[in-house]
């Protein structure tokens, strides 16, 4: 292939630069108008080293005296967090006339009173652990499941986002939520309420929507979703419960749908393996998918019938 001419570059960046002319949304070029992706995760992984002390750690591990280092580290956090919080707010129309000192003020705000919850998330934190340990048999320690289990990565940083959720913090506890996602499969959305020892079972796939309310000590398998029944009228819906609500002492069975914001699942209720719920099941219930059968024959497999696999499979 030959070398590209300066001209033909020169034709490509006219053309992209004409597209950026259009003034969309995807067009701004406004450099640090958003919170920045990478330090929003700094922030997260800093914050893990926090909720728990002896498992997270710097790339070089020192050791200090103990109240030096939560010190440097609580203060690295509320300082960057605290900088994000202002760019957010920033493209907020609430503070679009509000000048950029009453900005940091609120970011400030913001950022002390999220702090301040950190014994809170990690009480909350401490029930889910017990609940994983608990409930699932192939945990050799509660060691293990901190290291090892996505699912109590994923209902940890979710913890951590529901609380800037709830300081009506913009933007960056969807990104925080989304980054558990890409490390997990597990999409919990930071407006999600979910009550103590909430226990995530391998949880690939699992997809918990924005106004789901989930009680305590329920369970959810691979594969769950708690969704909204439609979203065909659009942003009509913003705001509106659209999700369903998941009383105590519930477990839901891999792969189960259970949709719509007026459904709710009684506390005590057994959600079976591939069930579509759509309307609320009372409490103590069973729900299971009876229609489908297993057949096994005991005559053993042809060879022309393997024949038409391999067949099959070429032609694929």
């Amino acid at each position: 292939m030959n070398e590209l001419e300066f001209n033909e570059v020169e034709q490509v960046v006219e053309i992209v630069m004409d597209d950026y002319n259009k003034k969309r949304e995807i067009d701004g070029m406004t450099m640090f108008h958003q919170p920045d992706q990478d330090k929003v995760v700094e922030i997260v992984n800093k914050l893990l080293r926090i909720f728990f002390p002896g498992f997270y750690r710097d790339e070089v591990y020192k050791i200090f005296n103990m109240r030096h280092t939560l010190a440097a580290l609580v203060e690295d956090v509320m300082f960057n967090l605290q900088k994000q919080v202002t760019i957010a707010l920033k493209n907020e129309p609430s503070y679009a006339q509000s000048s950029e000192n009453d900005v940091r003020k609120k970011a400030k705000e913001i950022t002390i009173a999220f702090m301040k919850q950190v014994p809170r998330m990690r009480e909350y934190i401490d029930t889910d652990l017990d609940a994983m340990f608990d409930g699932d048999p192939a945990a050799n320690s509660k060691n293990e499941i901190i290291l090892c289990y996505p699912g109590l990565l994923a209902s940890t940083i979710h913890r951590i986002a529901h609380v800037l959720w709830e300081l009506e913090v913009p933007l960056i506890p969807r990104m925080m939520t989304e980054y558990a996602h890409s490390k997990t499969g597990i999409d919990i959305h930071p407006g999600a309420t979910i009550g103590k020892y909430f226990f995530i079972d391998h949880g690939t796939g699992i997809v918990v929507g924005s106004t789901t309310t989930i009680g305590e000590h329920v369970k959810l398998y691979q594969g769950v979703t708690l969704g909204a029944l439609s979203t065909s009228a659009g942003q009509s819906l913003h705001g509106v419960k659209r999700h369903p609500t998941i009383e105590d002492n519930v477990t839901i069975y891999s792969g189960a749908s259970v949709l719509g914001g007026q459904t709710v699942i009684g506390h005590g209720s057994v959600i079976g393996s591939n069930a579509f719920v759509t309307s609320s099941i009372k409490p103590d219930s069973r729900v299971t998918i009876q229609n489908q059968e297993l057949h096994q024959s005991s005559e053993g497999i042809k060879k022309e019938d393997l024949q038409q696999d391999e067949d099959w499979i070429k032609r694929s």
